[in-house]
Formats: structure tokens, C-alpha cells, sequence
């Protein structure tokens, strides 16, 4: 089974300028999870919805890179069933003329 998870948006403490420390700005996270359905063992996407916004906006991270590992573990970690993830965090709004995204993949097989 794959969960998809689009346009999760909140505002965040996200960057390493001096401006990016001070102020939430708006973040934009997509996330694939694969996993094996068995037995009615499901995957619950409000727990994940909630553990991706909740440790982004605790943690405040310097970089997105480091912020998607994070994410890697914490995931992993809360649903052992994964087999793969794919997170992909934008930054609409921090240039003028485009969205700014890093993205990142894992598989537990």
C-alpha cells in the first residue's frame, strides 16, 4: 500500500539566515509511505500528518537536509510497517520567482 500525504502546509522556524531564525515562514511537505497491509495492521496518515508538522515545528531546523533525516527516523521509529519513504519540503515563499524544494528517499526492504 502507499499513503500519500500533499501539500501538508504550517509555518515553521526553517533556515539559516539571520531572518529565517526570528520568524515562522510557510512550509510545504509531501511525503510518500509505503508499507505492507496485513492482517487489518494499517497505516494511520493523521499519526503521520501530526508526527511530520509536530517534530518540523519542535525541532526548528538550520536545513531542510537535515530536516528530512530527521523525518527518515522519527518515521521509521513511529511505524515500524514502512518499507520506503520519500519526503519532498518546500519553502514557497523564500525567493520571489519560484518554490524552493529538497528531496529525499529511504527504503527499509
Amino acid at each position: 500500500m502507499k499513503i500519500s500525504i500533499q501539500n501538508l502546509r504550517f509555518e515553521t522556524i526553517l533556515g539559516i539566515l539571520d531572518f529565517e531564525r526570528k520568524i515562522p515562514q510557510n512550509i510545504e511537505v509531501d511525503c510518500e509511505l509505503t508499507y505492507n497491509y496485513e492482517n487489518g495492521v494499517f497505516l494511520d496518515y493523521s499519526k503521520a500528518v501530526e508526527l511530520i508538522e509536530n517534530t518540523m515545528k519542535k525541532e526548528k531546523f538550520y536545513l531542510i537536509e537535515d530536516a528530512i533525516e530527521r523525518l527518515f527516523e522519527k518515521i521509521k521509529e513511529n511505524f515500524p510497517q514502512i518499507k520506503t519513504v520519500k519526503i519532498t519540503i518546500s519553502k514557497p515563499d523564500i525567493l520571489p520567482n519560484c518554490r524552493v524544494c529538497v528531496s529525499g528517499f529511504r527504503s527499509y526492504l
